[in-house]
């Protein structure tokens, strides 16, 4: 029973956020979207053991949920009616007709319209995040805490906390009007880029890439690009984004090891996404002139990478500058780590190890395992083989990731 449950519950992740987002739009009520959508993995643990997977999961799992939601509304239905003649009162609506109406409605976008539904105004700014990559991202509470490096009850606190601020709410599912739009742009952009951040690398779990995030978070950044085209920072990280998706190809062997950035087989990069992403950047700079935001300079730098034709040719000063700008807009550890990696590809890993030591003495990093991971690169290219080797066991402990572990402890191999 363990093979075919994994085995369901891969298909189920990866379904998730369309059968949430679907059933919101029935429902208009994420929580119990959600709930529906589970319900109908129960269904499908019982049955796709014996009766086997269905040519298409996704469907399926849709259907089967629909049909609760329709059972569910039958039975308000009744009951309503029910009480509606002991009270002598007009019949209640026809709920459940409504609900069949919609079943073959044209859906739109509703991953677009769940995104924004998550970061209505009565939600605070760190729950928007969390649900989002919740129901759109299809991520455990622990992956998220995970990426926000915070405890996961917190993190949980918050889902449940911003599911019944929309209920209470009653927030439609829609995407907002030209106003409500601007004023919840900056937390859709930074949901998106989360979104996208985890399906470019796993926080857990064997894969080390989650393509089908990308995939989504590239969708929606280029819908919301068409919603907002004077925007810069959506153009912005349009580029960031299809650039980034442009090496995934190339980031895995064909069993799905890691390959790092300089040893990538560049003929692999995607040259389409890349023309898109280098012209999304184009136009973010035409709109943003001399004052570009955090996304359109993340994605210049992702441009550099782009546009070098060997890992050799890769113009690291310029990437160090961008970064060094970055870190003044938008301060973070986060940020000065990567700063101190540019450094060191471009003045030596003597420069780079002093603004990591200083990031590690803040204690900001503690628990984030790329700091160890790229001081122990520093000290291995420094001749300091013991210490790296230490470094690098602890980023291996830090790590959820399998396949990012077993890459750093093949580098400590290679250091003994």
């Amino acid at each position: 029973m363990t093979e075919p449950r994994v085995a369901i519950e891969a298909v189920f992740r990866i379904e998730f956020p369309r059968l949430v987002a679907g059933l919101a739009r029935l429902t208009r009520d994420v929580g119990r979207a959600e709930e529906l959508a589970q319900d109908a993995l129960v269904v499908a643990l019982e049955r796709w053991p014996t009766d086997g997977v269905p040519d298409n999961p996704g469907s399926w799992l849709m259907t089967t949920a629909k049909r609760r939601a329709i059972d569910d509304a039958r039975h308000q239905r009744i009951a309503s009616v029910k009480h509606a003649q002991i009270a002598r009162e007009p019949e209640a609506p026809p709920v459940v007709d409504a609900l069949v109406e919609q079943l073959d409605d044209d859906v739109g976008d509703d991953l677009l319209r769940l995104v924004f539904v998550a970061c209505h105004p009565v939600v605070s700014f760190e729950a928007r995040v969390a649900l989002t990559l919740r129901l759109v991202g299809g991520l455990t509470t622990a992956e998220i805490a995970r990426a926000f490096l915070v405890p996961e009850p917190t993190i949980a606190k918050r889902i449940v906390r911003a599911k019944q601020a929309l209920a209470a709410a009653g927030v439609p599912f829609e995407v907002p009007r030209a106003a409500d739009r601007a004023e919840r742009l900056g937390a859709v952009l930074e949901v998106i880029y989360l979104i996208f951040s985890e399906g470019h690398v796993a926080t857990a779990g064997r894969a080390w890439t989650r393509p089908e995030l990308c995939d989504d978070a590239v969708r929606i950044a280029r819908v919301l690009a068409g919603l907002q085209p004077d925007e810069p920072e959506v153009h912005g990280l349009v580029a960031l984004l299809e650039l980034s998706a442009a090496r995934l190809a190339a980031r895995t062997d064909p069993d799905g090891a890691p390959i790092l950035l300089a040893e990538q087989d560049r003929s692999r990069w995607d040259r389409v996404l890349i023309r898109r992403g280098l012209a999304a950047l184009e136009r973010a700079e035409q709109l943003a002139g001399a004052d570009p935001g955090p996304y359109q300079l993340e994605a210049a730098i992702a441009a550099c990478h782009a546009r070098a034709p060997t890992a050799a040719a890769t113009e690291w000063p310029r990437i160090a500058a961008l970064y060094t700008r970055l870190a003044q807009i938008t301060p973070s550890p986060i940020v000065e780590l990567n700063r101190a990696v540019a450094v060191a590809m471009a003045f030596g890993p003597a420069a780079g190890l002093e603004l990591v030591d200083a990031l590690a003495a803040s204690g900001e990093l503690a628990t984030y395992h790329l700091l160890p991971a790229v001081r122990g690169d520093l000290l291995a290219k420094l001749g300091r083989n013991d210490e790296a080797a230490r470094e690098l066991r602890r980023a291996a402990e830090l790590t959820r990731n399998e396949r990012e572990r077993e890459v750093m402890l093949g580098r400590v191999a290679t250091l003994s």
